[in-house]
């Protein structure tokens, strides 16, 4: 015979109530004795019948086991009394820094020229201000970078300097007269110092012969 799936609600029929809890107390402290036997732990447990008849397993003593109970649940207690409040800190930060964003956000826009409509007079020579000394503080650092900058490009140019003049000095350069003549090279020399020979062949003009001039003289 199948049994059926046992409803989870009230017993309304009282006898049939005492039997299940009688069978199922039985059966609960039986688990909790082969729990604490098989696994070697603490196994506490306390069980009052509907007429108010107390019956209790404790793998050890049951008085100790109750004072470790409370001692664990007032620490819980502290630990979560802590975190509620660190919970309550953190929100309240969360909040303002909101806030500050918020404001850091509207008074930029009114730096950039927007919702100028609802400033006054006073706040808006305040921002005025602002803005110029955020100018001063822009240029200073631009003139720094700047300053920065050609101190570089001078010690690079005063490198590139000095090694040109290695250069120049390897090169065997001569400097005369502000200006730079280089020696010619072996070869060029040989050759400007070789004599160029010439032969000059003079002959008579090509006279063309007249009819009337006797050749014979």
């Amino acid at each position: 015979m199948v049994r059926g799936k046992t409803q989870m609600k009230k017993i309304e029929n009282v006898t049939s109530r005492q039997v299940t809890f009688s069978k199922r107390r039985n059966g609960l402290l039986k688990k909790a004795y082969e729990l604490s036997v098989l696994c070697d732990a603490e196994v506490g447990l306390i069980v009052f019948s509907p007429r108010g008849k107390v019956y209790e397993f404790s793998s050890r003593c049951m008085q100790k086991m109750l004072e470790r109970y409370q001692k664990y649940s007032e620490e819980c207690d502290i630990s979560n009394t802590t975190k509620e409040h660190d919970i309550q800190h953190l929100k309240r930060e969360l909040a303002d820094k909101k806030e500050r964003i918020s404001i850091h956000e509207f008074t930029q826009r009114k730096m950039l020229g927007e919702d100028l409509e609802s400033c006054s007079i006073k706040e808006l020579n305040q921002l005025e201000s602002q803005a110029d000394r955020g100018l001063k503080h822009i240029r200073a650092r631009m003139t720094e970078m700047l300053v920065d900058q050609i101190d570089q490009l001078k010690w690079k140019e005063r490198i590139l300097t000095e090694e040109n003049v290695l250069l120049r000095e390897k090169c065997g350069d001569q400097h005369v007269d502000g200006s730079v003549f280089r020696t010619p090279p072996a070869e060029l020399r040989s050759i400007q110092n070789i004599d160029v020979e010439t032969q000059l062949v003079i002959r008579p003009p090509n006279v063309q012969q007249h009819p009337y001039v006797d050749s014979s003289r």
